[in-house]
């Protein structure tokens, strides 16, 4: 009896150090915060030409980005078809170099997809380009036109991109570039086309915070802002030959398009920020939620996007 009491006791000091060991890793495991590989959100803003997402969504996107937020702004075609005077490559290198300051601005990343302007289809080859470009930035929210636009680039943007919202997640379709685990939210930019359907608001944006940064980053965008657009809209002669007049001159010019959210999500802008918040606001950015993609609640999608 006495020998087997002092074999247990043995066997007992023989576990100490395991019990201790054991007690120590699990007071370290209470007294160490667990680390959190929470990823910061990835945004992709897909416009046909350089400057439309940068119009349309630019300064949700500075907010975003302040925010930690990753954000790609993706032009489609080059831009090569979009002067009045000048064309070709060295168009698109002027109209890149313009997209890339303004990126900077705004603190965000930019690439172009070099298809050439006014002449975009919704083939394959621009549909797997698209695709592509959404894997490679890992998107959980996907930015476009909608598909009924003036602009036959803006327009087949908005399909391309559609046609591409399920096919993210198949394996077997570009192959090459590895699939999306989790399909995105897909969403449109604000438009005025009432046909076939107008555009319905699901969230929107005070960006009265940095709209500075968004007209200094349209600024940089000397070949569109200064030169294409007031061409084709007839009014190129009223540009202010002064850097600082002209600037002012494009706020004045532009607020018009820029306040269009009034027509459509002002109650939303309300509910959004309380009618106090709301009366203040003079510019914001609205998006309406596509029917393709992930699905989430009014009340996640407010979460998701900056305030």
């Amino acid at each position: 009896m006495k020998k087997s009491t002092a074999l247990s006791r043995l066997g007992r000091f023989a576990a100490l150090p395991a019990l201790l060991f054991l007690l120590t890793l699990g007071l370290w495991a209470k007294a160490a915060p667990a680390q959190e590989s929470k990823e910061p959100l990835r945004v992709i803003m897909i416009g046909a030409h350089p400057d439309d997402s940068e119009s349309k969504g630019g300064g949700t996107a500075a907010l975003w980005a302040a925010s930690g937020a990753k954000v790609l702004l993706v032009a489609v075609t080059n831009g090569d078809a979009g002067h009045q005077t000048e064309g070709g490559g060295a168009l698109a290198r002027r109209r890149a170099a313009e997209a890339r300051r303004s990126a900077e601005i705004l603190g965000v990343s930019w690439r172009t997809l070099d298809f050439h302007d006014g002449e975009l289809v919704p083939s394959l080859e621009v549909r797997k380009a698209v695709i592509r470009a959404i894997r490679e930035w890992k998107a959980d929210i996907v930015f476009s036109p909608r598909p009924n636009d003036y602009h036959p680039d803006h327009r087949y943007t908005g399909v391309v991109v559609q046609d591409a919202a399920y096919m993210v997640a198949v394996p077997n379709v570009c192959p090459d570039t590895p699939r999306l685990e989790h399909n995105p939210i897909f969403m449109y930019f604000l438009d005025n086309f009432k046909k076939p359907n107008p555009f319905q608001p699901d969230v929107v944006v005070d960006v009265d915070p940095v709209m500075e940064k968004k007209w200094r980053s349209l600024d940089a965008m000397d070949s569109q802002m200064y030169e294409w657009l007031p061409w084709i809209a007839g009014n190129l002669s009223e540009v202010p030959a002064g850097k600082a007049e002209r600037f002012e001159w494009l706020k004045s010019w532009r607020s018009k398009s820029m306040l269009a959210w009034k027509d459509t999500a002002n109650d939303l802008l309300v509910q959004r920020y309380g009618s106090q918040h709301a009366a203040q606001v003079k510019f914001a950015e609205a998006f309406e939620l596509c029917e393709y993609g992930r699905k989430p609640s009014r009340e996640e999608l407010s979460k998701l996007f900056p305030k």
